[in-house]
């Protein structure tokens, strides 16, 4: 295989596909391939990326049907019969070609609440947490998202509710209510527990089975499901 025909939208969400022929190169990424379509095909052509070494996320894109990291994604994986088809992120407003509006997924981490407060002010003193507390265990198990927003396009409660929170934020707000060091715990699991909340997820695992970082967000949401509504019951959320 010399060359790959290459499908990459273009305009916004009222836009289309345009084809590309592009060299088929050993070890290369979908990266490379929408590099190179815009430094020697298009260079209207846009799109993210930063690092380059699966760190950022901001490469993220959709190829063949699926979100993944575009940097980390060899085309010798996932190209069919030397065809690709890149897209956006789903779930997202299209800014232009290949990149999305991420606004809509922040301002939805905003709403669930994950932000830390702390309980002490700086002239206190420090309160240890040991690493084996159970609560600690279970946010260190979740913090490492990166926000790329994979899981969020790959959700079909979002495609169904766009008004639904999302794996991303609700994963977040996960670990801000089992950090013990958290001054805003309840008002967590009121911002969750709404309509647009974590008793929304049907739990596909859609999320974890795409998360770039093995992140589980269906595990956070459960438990968010669970620490709700054993508040409901104790009459915490009113």
């Amino acid at each position: 295989m010399k060359t790959l025909d290459v499908q990459v939208w273009r305009g916004d969400e009222t836009g289309g596909f345009e084809k590309f022929e592009a060299p088929a190169q050993e070890n290369q990424t979908v990266l490379d391939v929408v590099t190179w379509i815009q430094r020697n095909a298009d260079p209207s052509l846009s799109y993210r990326f930063a690092c380059r070494v699966g760190m950022c996320g901001s490469c993220a894109m959709t190829v063949n049907g699926r979100p993944r990291w575009t940097c980390r994604t060899h085309v010798s994986r996932v190209a069919k019969d030397g065809r690709l088809k890149i897209e956006p992120l789903l779930n997202l407003p299209v800014i232009k070609d290949l990149a999305s509006d991420l606004k809509p997924f922040f301002d939805k981490w905003n709403a669930a609440r994950g932000t830390f407060e702390a309980a002490i002010k700086r002239e206190d003193p420090l309160v240890p947490i040991s690493p084996d507390q159970p609560e600690r265990a279970a946010a260190n198990a979740a913090i490492e998202c990166i926000n790329c927003a994979v899981c969020y396009s790959a959700c079909d409660m979002v495609g169904w509710k766009p008004s639904y929170l999302g794996p991303a934020a609700l994963n977040r707000a996960w670990a801000a209510w089992n950090d013990v060091r958290n001054d805003n715990r309840l008002d967590v699991l009121k911002a969750v527990s709404d309509d647009a909340g974590c008793h929304n997820c049907h739990s596909h695992q859609s999320c974890s089975e795409h998360c770039p970082v093995g992140l589980n967000p269906t595990l956070s949401i459960a438990g968010l499901k669970r620490a709700t509504s054993k508040a409901l019951l104790k009459g915490n959320l009113k």
